[in-house]
């Protein structure tokens, strides 16, 4: 039902954005203010997450978002929304996404259990509905509400958000964290952080995402523009556009758990961010919007697989008692970096031209994608599995001294 909320505001907000701006930058501004709160609250929001009952922290955010898109909504019924307006509410849902999406990531291994297969099944079959509701249903949903008014897509959002949270209410309570009061929030941050940087798979797996959002940002900032200038695609049309990088989302991760029985997890990460840069590359050089389309779904599938594939061998790598702040950490790397990336593409489009924006974001995913494949080779990966298996999926409480609390050095 989120999701579903997520692809309305995913095609209605830069459309909306448009009819109060033409600068890339400003977009840019609305852009980078939806990724500040993982930058500015990233490791701490984890190590709260770790102290806190899981699901509930869950639906409390959803229900809280949901309140706060009133606010944007109002304005927009009243005529009165701004570029500043759209960028304080993106900071403030994606500061409630910061705890929702961790609280999340930690509480499916607490619900499912640690088995590296059965994760990643759910993880495929969590992927594919969130694909078919964000990325086919939302985005031609989102530029057809629009057409009705303003504040119709935010509040059709609103609503997804307030039926997630009773959804999610209704799930199993699960065991809570056990507390840690010795320990500071600063050093148990710390130690979730330091778990991350000491370890090379989970480095490699923060740091694809981390580039990865720059380029992507870079992207989603002239997208819109991009689609109206150039290729002339009229409102609905971007939410078909949208649609078809969906299309390949769902068959990434369809496919996903394949991939990494035929290449190993590893050799598969490795393929993905490859597709990902050659599919934006395709869209740079897109003559019309059916190669765009193409492109898109070409990169959807990248990406479907990716989201598969990363989180899986986490939760199935990481000691349940720090998975939130590993999480957080990896999240905040790669959402503190999307700033960069909204910001580049803004500079690029209005300095040189919208197309440079993209072919900078394609140069900057093929090079993501040679400096991390040592970090998640498929050895490096058997041997983190491996690591990982005395544990049998129970949470030690181990001490929070760096020393003991580091990974080891995989070889």
């Amino acid at each position: 039902m989120s999701s579903l909320g997520d692809g309305v505001s995913h095609a209605a907000l830069p459309l909306l954005a448009l009819t109060l701006t033409r600068d890339p930058m400003a977009l840019a501004v609305v852009t980078a203010a939806g990724t500040l709160p993982w930058l500015l609250f990233g490791v701490l929001g984890g190590a709260l997450v770790d102290r806190w009952d899981r699901r509930r922290t869950v639906w409390v955010m959803d229900a809280a978002r949901a309140v706060l898109l009133a606010i944007p909504a109002a304005a927009a019924a009243l005529d009165v929304l701004s570029i500043p307006q759209l960028a304080a509410v993106a900071f403030l849902l994606s500061l409630g996404g910061l705890f929702f999406d961790t609280a999340a990531t930690a509480y499916l291994p607490d619900l499912l259990g640690r088995d590296p297969a059965l994760l990643e099944r759910a993880n495929s079959r969590l992927r594919g509905a969130q694909t078919a509701m964000s990325g086919f249903a939302g985005p031609p949903a989102g530029s057809a509400l629009l057409a009705l008014g303003r504040a119709v897509p935010l509040l059709a959002d609103a609503v997804s958000f307030l039926l997630s949270a009773l959804l999610v209410r209704s799930l199993p309570a699960t065991p809570r964290p056990v507390p840690e009061i010795r320990e500071s929030l600063l050093r148990q941050a710390r130690a979730g952080a330091s778990y991350v940087f000491r370890d090379r798979p989970l480095l490699g797996l923060a740091l694809r995402p981390a580039v990865g959002n720059i380029a992507f940002l870079a992207v989603e900032t002239v997208l819109a523009l991009f689609a109206h200038d150039r290729l002339g695609i009229d409102t609905y049309g971007f939410g078909l556009l949208l649609t078809a990088e969906a299309t390949g989302g769902l068959l990434g991760a369809g496919i996903a758990s394949h991939l990494g029985r035929r290449l190993g997890t590893g050799t598969a990460l490795t393929c993905t961010a490859a597709v990902e840069g050659l599919a934006i590359l395709g869209l740079a050089a897109a003559p019309n919007p059916y190669v765009a389309g193409l492109a898109l779904a070409v990169c959807g599938a990248g990406m479907g697989a990716t989201m598969v594939l990363g989180p899986s061998l986490r939760r199935a790598i990481v000691p349940a008692h720090l998975m939130g702040r590993v999480a957080s950490t990896s999240r905040m790397l790669s959402m503190g970096a999307a700033p960069v990336g909204a910001f580049l593409g803004g500079w690029l489009a209005t300095t040189y031209d919208i197309r440079t924006a993209l072919y900078a974001a394609a140069v900057l995913l093929l090079a993501m994608t040679a400096v991390t494949a040592s970090m998640t080779s498929n050895r490096r990966v058997e041997a983190a599995l491996r690591a990982a298996a005395p544990a049998g999926g129970q949470d030690h409480q181990a001490s929070e001294d760096p020393a003991r609390e580091s990974a080891p050095e995989l070889s």
